[in-house]
């Protein structure tokens, strides 16, 4: 996809243009007739085409070919020219996507203005595929608890197939990463990956995006379906996207094409949709503000992403990834944590999740001193727990406890943390709280805290009550 291919049934002009161009450090590809010049796209798709309207003694004229490679290779731009130019033709041209028209006989400066215009678009659209592919390498799973492992087994389970899924978990727990991961090791790693932000589209807009629009003062407009042709589209947060749009999206799903917005023509696309949402899908069904239809068309495959409590066992290797991911990209010290920033860290409770802990470790380098280890006062949120004293803030609840009950409640939540904090095992919440493993045993029981296993992963249970430590 490096050189020109130049279309015109005329050898003259078909030379002229060559040479024109090869002066300019072009290469040039040249055909006399339609069924040449699909037999070039098709061969090797050039960077550009410059395509003659009339094409004597062919089967297709220079729209219809215009029409056969703006389908099957819609980056590629296409230059029109003819000796018999009027506006209606002009018109019809940039509608089916030409990227601009020459009449006949054309001067050579506006020839070549045209074409380094034209170029410039193929290289940037080629660049554009290439970010999107780059994406997805740094689309990397990082993890080792028993949740982010089960989750991680079945997203491979999916990657070869093009059964459509549905990605469910808390707002920045991850849900786009393991799109990503879906797409980059799948048969449609090279394809596109496109996403649409259903909650940051404004629903008037909403099809116009999607589906794209034809004027004839701008003739087509690629929407976010045409442009993931052959690839993967996701639908990020699925759930706020236009009731209106939802009958729309779903006849796509049932025949692969759709029109434009203001086209008369049908696009037919190959798609693999992957779709996610942070809501209970099944009741927006009951208050009629998501189609169930739809919700049966998406959700073949679904997959729950853990949210960060339930994978605190993850979180300084997480930190350590986005320390080395902040030092590569903006220059940030490479610091190590401390181990009571890693205690404190894989504590906290995070309404944010895996976004959430991004953010505290950008925080944290930005404002830190120095480059030695990152140590726990440190992180935001401490100065909560702690006055200037050092002295540890109880809570109201706490506080209001006789001394006896007070330890009680203190013990049973710290141990259930640490035993969260540690997966589930409890040699390693024995060894790091200190005491015996048979001591520990016996202090669980009499707090009433029993352990089990559940799924694969270890859950402690009080009075009657579960909580999942794995």
């Amino acid at each position: 996809m490096s050189d020109i291919l130049i279309v015109d049934d005329e050898l003259d002009i078909r030379e002229l243009i060559s040479d024109i161009l090869e002066d300019e450090g072009y290469a040039t590809r040249l055909a006399g007739n339609s069924d040449d010049a699909m037999t070039a796209v098709n061969t090797e798709p050039p960077a550009l085409m410059i395509l003659d309207i009339w094409l004597k003694d062919s089967r297709m004229d220079g729209i219809d070919i215009l029409k056969a490679v703006k389908t099957d290779y819609p980056d590629v731009p296409v230059v029109i020219i003819s000796g018999h130019g009027n506006i209606e033709i002009a018109v019809a041209a940039i509608k089916q996507g030409a990227y601009d028209f020459i009449e006949k006989p054309f001067n050579i400066d506006q020839l070549l203005v045209v074409i380094r215009r034209a170029m410039e678009t193929s290289r940037l659209r080629h660049e554009n595929q290439l970010l999107r592919h780059q994406d997805d390498s740094q689309a990397e799973m990082i993890g080792g608890s028993t949740a982010f492992r089960n989750m991680v087994s079945q997203l491979d389970k999916v990657t070869k197939s093009n059964g459509r899924v549905m990605l469910t978990g808390p707002a920045g727990c991850g849900k786009e990463v393991a799109a990503r991961y879906i797409h980059s090791n799948s048969n449609r790693s090279n394809a596109p990956f496109v996403t649409v932000n259903c909650a940051g589209v404004a629903p008037e807009r909403m099809e116009e995006v999607l589906f794209g629009r034809e004027t004839p003062e701008r003739g087509i407009e690629p929407g976010l379906l045409e442009q993931a042709h052959s690839g993967i589209i996701y639908f990020d947060e699925v759930a706020d996207m236009p009731v209106g749009t939802q009958s729309k999206i779903l006849r796509v799903l049932v025949d692969q094409q759709f029109l434009r917005v203001g086209g008369n023509d049908n696009v037919t696309v190959d798609l693999r949709v992957i779709s996610s949402t942070n809501k209970d899908l099944e009741q927006a069904i009951e208050a009629e503000t998501f189609r169930q239809e739809l919700f049966h068309r998406l959700n073949v495959v679904p997959i729950q992403v853990p949210p960060l409590e339930k994978r605190s066992e993850d979180i300084p290797v997480l930190a350590d990834h986005f320390i080395s991911e902040f030092n590569s990209a903006q220059g940030l010290p490479k610091r190590e944590l401390s181990e009571d920033a890693s205690a404190l860290l894989q504590t906290m409770i995070w309404p944010g999740n895996v976004r959430q802990l991004k953010n505290i470790v950008e925080r944290v380098l930005i404002l830190g001193d120095g480059s030695g280890p990152i140590e726990a006062h440190e992180l935001p949120g401490l100065e909560e727990t702690k006055n200037d004293e050092g002295r540890v803030i109880l809570s109201g609840a706490l506080a209001a406890l006789p001394l006896r009950e007070a330890r009680e409640s203190f013990e049973r939540e710290y141990l259930l943390t640490q035993i969260n904090r540690f997966g589930g095992n409890i040699s390693r919440t024995a060894n790091f709280v200190g005491m015996e493993r048979s001591a520990l045993h016996r202090k669980l029981k009499s707090l009433g805290v029993v352990t089990s296993s559940k799924e694969g992963a270890r859950i402690a249970r009080l009075d009657g009550h579960e909580f999942d430590v794995g």
